[in-house]
């Protein structure tokens, strides 16, 4: 059973993913950013949908999102919680690496979507035009989203906060709301299990922490379905 809810999510979910693709690009080509926007939350919805009825991944989620401007640190340990971000949030902003926005078409659209650019080791020009991105993007009430480890970390490990993680808090101000998941221990590998994942929304850490003190909440937070691996 496990093997064929496995062969008939691969091709029903991509599938369906084609459509929402070739639409996107089509209305984010015109101009139609609130139907492009539907469109990419109605994707992820799709995913969630298959998720559910084909693999048997439910979808449980503790704790609320706060009003006004924060940044949500998330968990991340496979593509699940990624593709789940545009079903998760009303309007999400995303920091992501440069790289992804040179895929052709895809960079478009999600530069067009709300994806902020990350260049590391750009220097303090770069940050700058990060920083009024997501400042720009907070005004205009999209929830800033950022996955602090900077890659995927298998469930049963704890990966180091990327340096930038700190710098981005420190300058921005907005308290953080750190988001803890499990995904991994169902959705990392090529034979998805079924199961129940769970997202954790903590409370508001507010701003203005020293760097230690923020990172090691974060980090504690973040992980706090994650316990360490001791075999």
């Amino acid at each position: 059973m496990l093997l064929l809810r496995n062969l008939l999510f691969y091709p029903v979910f991509y599938i369906g993913s084609l459509w929402h693709v070739v639409g996107s690009v089509v209305l984010v080509t015109l101009g139609s950013q609130r139907r492009f926007r539907k469109m990419v939350a109605d994707w992820s919805c799709w995913h969630r949908s298959c998720a559910r009825w084909i693999l048997g991944i439910e979808l449980r989620i503790e704790g609320v999102q706060p009003e006004g401007p924060v940044l949500y640190a998330i968990k991340h340990e496979s593509f699940y919680e990624a593709i789940d971000v545009p079903a998760m949030f009303s309007k999400p902003a995303v920091f992501a690496k440069a790289e992804l926005l040179r895929i052709p078409l895809w960079g478009h659209a999600a530069a067009r979507f709300g994806v902020i650019e990350v260049q590391r080791d750009q220097g303090a020009k770069a940050l700058r035009a990060m920083l009024g991105a997501a400042r720009a993007y907070a005004a205009q009430g999209h929830q800033l989203i950022i996955f602090p480890e900077g890659t995927r970390v298998p469930h049963g490990t704890h990966g180091p906060l990327q340096a930038g993680f700190a710098g981005l808090y420190k300058l921005l101000g907005f308290p953080v709301v750190a988001v803890a998941q499990d995904s991994g221990t169902l959705y990392h590998r090529w034979l998805k299990r079924p199961g129940t994942v769970t997202l954790r929304f903590s409370e508001p850490i507010p701003p203005g922490l020293p760097r230690d003190e923020i990172e090691a909440r974060v980090s504690a937070a973040i992980n706090a379905l994650n316990p360490l691996d001791q075999t």
